[in-house]
């Protein structure tokens, strides 16, 4: 979920810097804030956070056959 919240702030800081855009807000909604908070995103996706319980690092329950079980 983390993945597409960032690839939204880098579509919305795209659009913002090709159109010259400042919404009225030079220093809140400017080019390098909006990557930053991308690559925050991106970053919190990388390392973990966002995902469901059970997802992260192996464990859970077993689909089909054991391996080495006959």
């Amino acid at each position: 979920m983390l993945a597409y919240i960032a690839a939204g702030v880098f579509a919305f800081a795209l659009l913002l810097d090709l159109f010259d855009e400042n919404l009225g807000a030079p220093d809140l909604f400017n080019f390098p804030t909006l990557v930053l908070i991308g690559l925050l995103c991106l970053a919190l996706y990388l390392a973990g956070v966002g995902r469901g319980p059970g997802t992260a690092g192996g464990g859970g329950r077993w689909r089909g056959r054991r391996p080495g079980r006959g």
